[in-house]
């Protein structure tokens, strides 16, 4: 099975991006499924029902989120009703939305996804640790295949993950850093990982955002605007092949690919 994770989409501007470069992404890789972080998707930050449906009609066929699922107040009403999305799994019991969920392809398979979020640096939630594996635990119960987004902002918790949950699942992805690491490779338990995807958004910004605002806020300590950048964008993926029988990665790679802007944009 080879699954497109894509990560952090950022605004229109990324959601566009991808929309341009899944078909030949799909038609090049011979793709199974794709899964997308869309934590950042609605203005560079959270997300809406609206965009969630936008996705689904795209073709994704699962969406994770991370620490904005909660910006944007009607998605605390209405997660639950999307089966194909799911939000940090170590968020505290009661929380809306869900901790992870199986997708089942048109051929019959299928592939299981989960997502935690980081405690360095981050919010004050329950061990990503132990959530990790009881999701991918109960996952694997119904498929070999599970996809493990890990939403965080250190690199040693990550890459702790990885390691921690080595021939436990197919993959640990990195996620919210929104900057593509080089150290993607296959484990020696067989889980494919990689440090951060990267984002799906505008090319020339930091991490997304304008760069004018970014930089003014680091000069002067005073808060800016969240406002995305306008220009070309730019996609990071990876690329996973896994066994459909055991749920080893056989393989991981890297996709970067940049769309010149448009008058649409």
């Amino acid at each position: 099975m080879k699954i497109l994770f894509v990560g952090d989409l950022v605004g229109r501007p990324g959601r566009m991006c991808l929309e341009r470069l899944l078909p030949s992404l799909r038609e090049e890789h011979g793709l199974d499924a794709v899964v997308v972080n869309a934590e950042n998707s609605a203005g560079g930050i959270g997300v809406t029902p609206q965009i969630l449906n936008e996705l689904t009609a795209m073709g994704i066929d699962a969406i994770t989120l991370g620490n904005h699922t909660w910006k944007k107040k009607e998605m605390v009403q209405t997660l639950d009703r999307y089966e194909n999305t799911v939000r940090p799994a170590n968020y505290p019991a009661g929380a809306p939305g869900r901790a992870s969920t199986i997708i089942t392809l048109r051929d019959g398979r299928k592939f299981g996804v989960t997502n935690v979020l980081g405690r360095i640096f981050m919010e004050c939630v329950e061990s990503p640790f132990v959530r990790a594996k009881q999701e991918v635990d109960s996952l694997r119960q119904r498929t070999p295949v599970v996809i493990v987004d890990m939403h965080g902002e250190a690199t040693s918790e990550k890459q702790a993950m990885g390691w921690y949950l080595d021939g436990a699942c197919t993959a640990v992805l990195g996620t919210h850093t929104h900057v593509q690491t080089a150290d993607e490779r296959v484990l020696p338990k067989g889980t494919a990982y990689i440090t951060d995807v990267g984002m799906t958004g505008p090319r020339d910004s930091v991490i997304g955002l304008e760069i004018e605002r970014a930089v003014h806020k680091f000069l002067t300590g005073m808060p800016s605007e969240f406002k995305v950048a306008k220009g070309p964008t730019c996609l990071c993926a990876v690329v996973v092949d896994a066994d459909d029988t055991t749920g080893k990665a056989v393989s991981i790679r890297r996709e970067y690919r940049v769309v010149a802007a448009t008058a649409e944009d």
